[in-house]
Formats: structure tokens, C-alpha cells, sequence
């Protein structure tokens, strides 16, 4: 059966039209990913409407297309100008950007083609493993699962806000109250339409991505004149040629570092929110650490390169498992990709691989043949980011405004859309300005009604609470909320109060609870064993602070800066 079900993939994927779409799709992200301030969302956005008319596989294939091609894109801008096209780009930029000044720039984009190329694949072989089997597990989710799963993926999406928590869980909220606008599709009654036809509709969430994330993303990008009527190519050195041999030899030098990034990346991906520009960071930081070197790291250092890249592009494999397997958005392009489903009436959850197992075999080739067709076309888009650099910011930003109005108004021909795109835009523009995270919004919209009919159904099938503190799942997301939404404060005063710690022990003790219980009730052994080995984890962790005097400088005391 799955033998049939891959070969009938296969046939979806591998006809001209699809291919060719994943070709435009691989070179689109390519250029969208290398243009500073066109970030990889909102390339996936703009593509979405223009997957309508497709069938669910060719859509989603060409999607993943220019979400593969984005996350290279942006090492182009980074290295050569010094400015990253995406923020999933911004640590390549570190060496990245030295190294081509120094006189390497092709092999400094070598190193990144590279190392793109082999995350990419690397989570993409995590993708066809973790998601089917991630998916049995999810089999075990009942309403009260699936609310405080989607409660954890917010608050964890605001944590990663850092100081601005309450901004973030702030945006969370107004995201979940965007959703609440319109008809209650429980009981079929009207909230927060004020008498107004347009509000009883609610607004469309494509709409909203669209106007949240490009329309404001392009109000900030030209609202500085000067900055507006300049091009990319004053600001850096452009060159056109790639060291691919000498490139593969440096990083086959450091299979370890490739790997360790590679799984960093993915394991980001996985978190709901974290996104590429976490995973990229993070694997550039533990790169350093790691280092016998460390001095060398800013100054072009090749392991400067393939961490970050290597990171960033495993992060949609491990978002693209979260989503397959619960239905929950890794990040802002997994939740566009979780919007087109829905528009084809497929909807994401621990039985989407069972019950539509052609889609999610083709949506593993996609992302597999996706990041060969980013290898061979990186050269070629190169020579064409070239002559983009040529154009000033602002005529840019005409044209992309241009395709954000047709894509809108291609979702439904009503021009109500249009000024859902105009008021989200400037609510963005807003947000960003004043420093609120956009992300935990986003997943706001996008999850606002998956929680909602979750809390329904829970509350349908009894009005007693206690299942959302007694259900093994429920209650180990709750803990993992709790954990997720103190860590910032953890990590501000990391090495300076005591009470720090005991963070990592409490957790690991708080999340046994629920393990033990996952064990007892499924006569599960594994989940036996990994409740002891999280226990003892945490029990040695206490004992080595205790035996250490409770001291912070044995514990956090250094590389305070860094964390």
C-alpha cells in the first residue's frame, strides 16, 4: 500500500506542469529570499493565491518551491551586501560578508549553496521518519489536548519574544480576538459585528497575513525617503561566480558541525514560532562554543557560514513535521501552507498522512526535489539578483504592493478583502513600530478557530475543567506553557539569582507527572523509561549544584552575555 500510495506521489509531482511550476517557484523564492525586506513569508503569501485554481498537490509543491528557494535566497543579499534578505539570514552575514570583503565571495557563497543544500536534505529525511510516527502519537489527542496544545504554541511564540513577553502575549491575544470577529461557526450567532455586514463575514484570514505581514513590511521599508530611492548594489560588492568544489571540501571537513546544525535547525522548526531566525542564531552561537577557534568566528570563518545555513534551511522540516502530524504551524510559512489545505477542505491533524497519503508523500518529494532544483538554479538566479540590486527600494515596493492587492482581491472578488489588507497592513505597521512580535499573532488568526472548536467540543462533552489538569497530554502542555512563559525572565537574570537554579530540575520534574501518567494509561514502557531518565536528569542536575555550593558562576555565571 505505501508502495502505491509514493508511486501515485510520484506521478503527481513529476509531471512538466508541476515541474515547471517548481521551477518558477525555486527561482521566485531565490530573488524574493535575496531582496531585503521581502521576506520568505511573504513570498509564500503572495504565491498563495495564484495556487487556488491548482490542485492541492501541485499548490502545496509550489509552495514548498519557493519556501526551499527563499530560505537560500537570502545568503545572496547577506554575503555580498552585508544587508540579509531574510532574518533567517542574519548570523550568515556575520562571515558571510567578511569573507566576500576579504576577497572569497565565491566561495563564501559556495559554503552557503552548500550547506543549504545538505540541511535541507538532512531534514528532509527527519521529515519522512519523525512525522508518520509524531502522527500515531497524535492519535491519542482529545479536545482538551488539542486546546492546550494550541495555548502552548502561542505562549512558546511569545516567549521567543525575549523581554517583549507581554507584547507577545499581548499579540496572541489580538490575533485569537480577530478570529472571535464575525459568526460563531459553534452555534451559528453573530459577535463584534456592530450591525455591520462586512464584520458578520469575519475577516479573511489570507487577508490578514497578507496585510499584517507585506503591506506593513513595506510600510516600513519606505517610509525613510532617503533609504527608499537607494539601491542594494551601493551598498556591497556583487560578483557572480560560485566555488562549488572547493566549497563541498570545506564542509565535508566538518560533517559533525553540518549535522549538529542540521538537527538544531530542525528541532526549532518543531517548536511552534521559533522559525528559521531563531534556529539561525542558535546554531551560529553553539558553532562558536564549540570551536577550537572561537576568536576566528566575525572575522569569515568558513564554520561562520555552514551553521547558520545549514540551520536555517532544516527549520521547514521540522515545521512541515509539526504540521503533518498535528496540524499545528511550525512557523508563519507552515500556517500560510495550513491555509491553502484548508481552502481545498483537507485540514491537517494526527490522521492527515492515514486519510490523504498521496498529499503527504508528495509533500515529502516536493520538499526533497525542491532543494536539488535550489542547488542547480542558486548560479543562474544569481546573475538576476544581480540586476535587481539595480532597482531602488521604493519601485520595488510598488510592484510587490501591486501583486499583494491582486492576490487579495483574487481570494473572493469582493473588495472588502482589499480593506482588510489596508487595515491589517497599517495595525502591522503599528505593531512593528512600537516593538510587538508579529508572529504570535499570526498564529493567533491561523489557530484562533482550531482552539475555539477544540474548547467547544471539550466543553460539549462535559462542563467539568478538570480534564485539562488530569489528561496526560493536556497537562504536559500546560507545564511546557508555564516553563515556555518564565524562560525569558530565567534568561534575564540567568546567572544572578539563585532561584535559576532550580528551573531545569522543576521542569524536569513538573514534566515526569505526565509521562508517568502517558505510561500507566498506555501501558507504554518507553514512556516509562523516558520519565525515569527525565527524573534522574533532573535529580543529577539538582545534586551537581548542591555538590558545587550553589554557586551561579558554576552554573551560569559564564557566557552570561551570549545567553
Amino acid at each position: 500500500m505505501i508502495i502505491e500510495n509514493v508511486g501515485l506521489a510520484f506521478g503527481e509531482i513529476l509531471n512538466v506542469t508541476t515541474l515547471m511550476l517548481m521551477l518558477v517557484g525555486v527561482a521566485a523564492g531565490l530573488i524574493a529570499g535575496a531582496i531585503p525586506g521581502f521576506t520568505i513569508a511573504m513570498a509564500v503569501v503572495l504565491t498563495l493565491p495564484f495556487t487556488f485554481s491548482m490542485p492541492a498537490t501541485q499548490g502545496l509543491a509550489t509552495m514548498i518551491a519557493v519556501l526551499v528557494g527563499g530560505l537560500s535566497g537570502g545568503l545572496m543579499a547577506g554575503i555580498l551586501t552585508g544587508i540579509p534578505g531574510t532574518p533567517s539570514s542574519v548570523a550568515t552575514t556575520f562571515d558571510g560578508f567578511p569573507m566576500a570583503r576579504g576577497g572569497k565571495p565565491g566561495l563564501a557563497l559556495g559554503l552557503g549553496v552548500w550547506s543549504s543544500f545538505f540541511g535541507g536534505i538532512i531534514s528532509a529525511v527527519l521529515l519522512v521518519t519523525l512525522a508518520p510516527q509524531l502522527a500515531k502519537v497524535g492519535l491519542e489527542f482529545q479536545p482538551w489536548d488539542f486546546f492546550m496544545l494550541v495555548m502552548f504554541a502561542l505562549t512558546i511564540t511569545a516567549s521567543l519574544s525575549g523581554k517583549h513577553l507581554i507584547k507577545g502575549l499581548i499579540a496572541g491575544a489580538l490575533g485569537l480576538f480577530v478570529r472571535t470577529v464575525g459568526e460563531d461557526e459553534a452555534v451559528g450567532m453573530p459577535r463584534f459585528d456592530f450591525g455591520s455586514e462586512m464584520l458578520l463575514s469575519g475577516f479573511d484570514f489570507i487577508a490578514v497575513l497578507i496585510g499584517l505581514f507585506a503591506f506593513s513590511q513595506l510600510l516600513n521599508d519606505v517610509r525613510d525617503p532617503v533609504l527608499a530611492r537607494k539601491s542594494l548594489s551601493e551598498k556591497g560588492t556583487i560578483q557572480a561566480r560560485i566555488e562549488h568544489w572547493a566549497a563541498v571540501k570545506e564542509i565535508m571537513g566538518r560533517k559533525l558541525l553540518l549535522l549538529r546544525s542540521s538537527l538544531i535547525g530542525t528541532f526549532t522548526g518543531i517548536l511552534p514560532g521559533a522559525g528559521g531566525s531563531v534556529a539561525n542564531i542558535l546554531a551560529y552561537d553553539q558553532a562558536r562554543k564549540a570551536s577550537k577557534e572561537p576568536e576566528r568566528f566575525g572575522k569569515g570563518t568558513p564554520e561562520g557560514i555552514i551553521a547558520p545555513e545549514s540551520s536555517n534551511n532544516a527549520t521547514e522540516g521540522g515545521a512541515l513535521i509539526i504540521l503533518m502530524a498535528l496540524g499545528i504551524p511550525g512557523d508563519v510559512t507552515a500556517a500560510v501552507m495550513l491555509g491553502a489545505l484548508l481552502i481545498h477542505d483537507i485540514i491537517p491533524s494526527p490522521t492527515f498522512i492515514a486519510e490523504e497519503p498521496v498529499l503527504a508523500y508528495s509533500i515529502f518529494i516536493s520538499f526533497f526535489l525542491a532543494n536539488f532544483i535550489m542547488l542547480g538554479m542558486q548560479s543562474g538566479m544569481l546573475r538576476v539578483f544581480i540586476l535587481v540590486t539595480k532597482i531602488r527600494m521604493y519601485m520595488l515596493a510598488s510592484v510587490i504592493l501591486g501583486f499583494c492587492g491582486i492576490g487579495v482581491f483574487a481570494l473572493n472578488n469582493v473588495d472588502t478583502d482589499l480593506w482588510t489588507l489596508l487595515w491589517f497592513g497599517i495595525l502591522g505597521f503599528i505593531m512593528r513600530h512600537f516593538g510587538f512580535p508579529l508572529a504570535p499573532m499570526i498564529l493567533g488568526v491561523v489557530l484562533g478557530n482550531y482552539a475555539e472548536l477544540n474548547l467547544s467540543r471539550a466543553m460539549a462533552i462535559t462542563t467539568d475543567i478538570s480534564p485539562f489538569f488530569t489528561r496526560p497530554w493536556s497537562l504536559f502542555f500546560m507545564i511546557i506553557a508555564v516553563f515556555s512563559a518564565m524562560f525569558p525572565w530565567f534568561q534575564a537574570v540567568r546567572g544572578k539569582s539563585k532561584w535559576t537554579l532550580f528551573y531545569l530540575p522543576a521542569a524536569c520534574f513538573a514534566l515526569t507527572l505526565p509521562l508517568a501518567m502517558m505510561a500507566v494509561q498506555n501501558d507504554s514502557l518507553p514512556r516509562g523509561v523516558i520519565a525515569v531518565i527525565v527524573a534522574a536528569f533532573g535529580a543529577y542536575t539538582l545534586w551537581k549544584r548542591a555538590k558545587g555550593g550553589w554557586k551561579l558562576d558554576a552554573y551560569d555565571g559564564h557566557d552570561l552575555k551570549e545567553g
